[in-house]
């Protein structure tokens, strides 16, 4: 495809949604054409799926019902939105993506990364990142800056050793696949961490376009 994919991923409270629109801003100001959307949700299915795997009240979701409805939501974004827009060339930032559930479910359900693996295999329809952004803080920082906000959800609502193990699925999916991950403390300044996630995403995308 003649498009570029960037996937941003993290705990909770790691930054994810102010460092992919920061990115954003800065593609756009240097003429790019982009796609920003987000994971699960970014179309009108997806949403809805969003409403149930992260509202409070569904704390009956179980984790494989959980891990179907976050590749049913994905399914519709790569085919709605994903594959069209890479496929005319331009720059598409999502927040979350399959490395999501591979960390979530696969490591923080302990449902294991080969099962996600093979249930996302017709989801993403052979999509995969350019280029993943892993915003690497731990998970007391995360949940210090969550329990500050008013937008506390189902998936916040975890235990803390629930968190550990999809950091540490994070961190395993990082020495994985290294090519594709570029990995920046998050718990930096924002401006800081902007910085160095657009000299990484200048590099890459000087070689595609």
């Amino acid at each position: 495809m003649k498009g570029f994919l960037i996937t941003f991923e993290g705990i909770e409270g790691s930054g994810k949604s102010t460092q992919a629109s920061l990115l954003a801003s800065h593609l756009k100001e240097k003429g790019y054409e982009i796609v920003v959307t987000r994971e699960p949700g970014g179309t009108r299915i997806g949403e809805l799926i969003r409403n149930i795997t992260h509202g409070r009240e569904n704390v009956d979701l179980t984790a494989v019902t959980e891990a179907y409805l976050m590749a049913a939501s994905r399914a519709q974004l790569v085919r709605e939105i994903i594959r069209p827009a890479l496929g005319n060339g331009k720059i598409v930032i999502v927040d979350r993506f399959l490395d999501s559930s591979l960390a979530y479910q696969g490591y923080g359900r302990e449902l294991g990364e080969e099962t996600i693996w093979h249930l996302n295999h017709l989801a993403i329809d052979n999509v995969k990142p350019d280029l993943t952004i892993l915003l690497d803080v731990s998970p007391d920082i995360g949940f210090a800056r969550r329990n500050g906000t008013d937008k506390i959800d189902r998936l916040d609502l975890q235990q803390k050793d629930f968190y550990e193990r999809v950091y540490n699925g994070y961190k395993k999916l990082a020495e994985k696949y290294k090519d594709r991950y570029f990995v920046v403390d998050s718990s930096k300044p924002i401006e800081e961490v902007a910085e160095k996630i657009w000299k990484e995403v200048k590099k890459r995308i000087s070689t595609k376009f």
